[in-house]
């Protein structure tokens, strides 16, 4: 089994007034610290723009990149999300990573509101997923859409819709996929053969419950503790990880915990604690 880190379960994370912000240099060390080999990129800008430069900052940790997670609006019919992939894509030439991971940009900041999408919306975002698939695959890079609470592709018959309309592959988001209705294992059994990445992320089921009816925001139910480490939540993950070794799956299993910080955690305490159960309890059912 291959696990990688991720920097949001540091607290790292791309929306404005998140939270506190940890350095890569101690989110790194501390992933090398407990075992991982490899790491996502984290959120633009976390690391440095520039490409030789965000490839040194890894390799100096010894951790192989895997790829960025990327948002990118495709549903508006006046907007090219094509030459931003590509830039992207220069980047990853150069430092690095295997997966652009997709999530469908609602326009709007953070990811408690999105606007709802027209029938020329949805045509707009199988068009683009299904050519940003292609540029990839011309540069050795798969590109698959990460469903995520707040964006255009959010609940269980939005994922299995762009499943159905492009030749994206899935990046299996256990914990938004949930949050979005779905039964993830049931999801699983029927597409297994699309899955190219996971992010392992388990849930407090009673608080993911209370998403689709509004009774609590994204943001309100992360600083609930919605997320929990893997193994001690409300995913099945022995029966996920069953479904996709029959599959044929050998891709990376993505460490991922969503926390806010309020400030720098103890230099022997923090999310890292956390990092290590997951890493363990995934590790477990290889």
């Amino acid at each position: 089994m291959k696990i990688a880190g991720a920097p949001i379960s540091w607290g790292v994370c791309e929306v404005p007034g998140w939270g506190y912000q940890m350095s890569p240099e101690r989110v790194l060390t501390e992933m090398k610290n407990i075992g991982l080999t490899a790491t996502e990129f984290g959120p633009q800008g976390w690391l440095p723009i520039d490409a030789e430069e965000r490839a040194a900052a890894v390799r100096d940790f010894d951790l192989k990149p895997v790829g960025s997670f990327f948002l990118s609006v495709m549903h508006d019919p006046s907007f090219d999300p094509i030459p931003q992939v590509n830039k992207e894509l220069d980047a990853f030439e150069a430092a690095g990573g295997e997966f652009l991971i997709l999530a469908a940009d609602s326009g709007q900041d953070g990811y408690d509101n999105r606007p709802v999408l027209d029938e020329e919306g949805w045509q707009t975002l199988f068009s683009n997923l299904s050519r940003i698939t292609e540029v990839c695959a011309e540069r050795g890079v798969t590109a698959c859409i990460h469903p995520h609470w707040g964006t255009m592709v959010q609940s269980v018959d939005e994922v299995e819709r762009v499943l159905d309309n492009s030749s994206v592959g899935l990046c299996l988001d256990t914990g938004h996929i949930s949050a979005g209705g779905a039964d993830v294992v049931e999801l699983v059994r029927t597409y297994a053969d699309r899955v190219d990445i996971v992010h392992a992320k388990d849930i407090r089921r009673e608080l993911t419950d209370k998403l689709l009816p509004g009774e609590i925001s994204w943001s309100e139910g992360i600083k609930a503790g919605m997320f929990v480490p893997v193994g001690q939540g409300d995913i099945d993950f022995a029966a996920i990880v069953g479904l996709l070794k029959d599959a044929g799956f050998d891709g990376y299993y993505v460490l991922e915990q969503d926390v806010m910080l309020d400030e720098e955690p103890p230099a022997d305490g923090g999310p890292v604690a956390n990092a290590k159960a997951s890493l363990d309890a995934l590790s477990a059912l290889s």
